[in-house]
């Protein structure tokens, strides 16, 4: 995957966070920053601390790195890296401010998924634009590149998920903070390697976080105070 990025993308810079993977991921991307020293950088955390802390540790690494378009994908090319550059474009020069990698619009969709992975994740998404009225129809999509101004505007301590629903939260402070969002059709493919994370307490804390995410919004913003 870094190989992969920076033969598509040389100028960009990738970070990896890693939560003491036991697959060796931090001694394999440490061999990597010898290949691309300037350009490679790794964050290594304690123990499993969610994925929602670790987008928001990247976060703050690439604000305070002064980065203007930050991305968040997978690393299993169930993302494909080439589809970057359609949204940095929606960003850089059609003026959004979230672009979404999204399999539920025109033109997206998933491959090499079971059945009933494709309708539970179809479904979710109505389920979260029914309770939250929010215009995007891949709430949960893990692709997606933010101008440097919405993370910043986003308290990101008062993000509280750490799971998938993580996803669905920062979407929702976005587009409740004023932000323009566009959804750029992506094809979502099974990831090659790896199993995934999702589990009874992940999907739990998305159904009923939802809830608690809308009801929370009537009386805190997600700014800063």
């Amino acid at each position: 995957m870094i190989r992969e990025i920076f033969s598509l993308y040389p100028d960009a810079s990738i970070l990896i966070v890693d939560d003491s993977s036991p697959d060796g991921t931090a001694a394999a991307v440490k061999q990597l920053q010898v290949e691309f020293p300037g350009k490679l950088f790794i964050e290594e955390r304690a123990g499993k601390q969610g994925l929602g802390t670790a987008y928001i540790k990247g976060f703050k690494w690439a604000i305070a790195g002064n980065y203007e378009y930050i991305f968040e994908m997978d690393a299993d090319f169930s993302h494909p890296p080439k589809d970057l550059v359609h949204l940095y474009d929606a960003c850089s020069r059609e003026g959004v401010d979230v672009a979404i990698g999204s399999r539920y619009v025109k033109g997206g969709k998933v491959i090499n998924w079971p059945t009933g992975r494709v309708l539970m994740s179809y479904y979710a998404s109505i389920y979260v634009r029914m309770i939250t009225w929010m215009p995007i129809r891949d709430t949960t999509a893990g692709f997606v590149c933010y101008r440097k101004k919405v993370l910043e505007t986003i308290d990101l301590d008062k993000i509280k998920f750490a799971g998938y629903a993580f996803q669905i939260e920062m979407k929702f402070a976005a587009w409740k903070l004023g932000f323009k969002i566009r959804e750029v059709p992506i094809v979502f493919s099974d990831r090659l390697e790896g199993n995934s994370k999702m589990s009874k307490g992940i999907f739990r804390e998305a159904v009923t976080g939802v809830w608690k995410m809308k009801w929370k919004s009537f009386f805190e913003s997600y700014g800063h105070s």
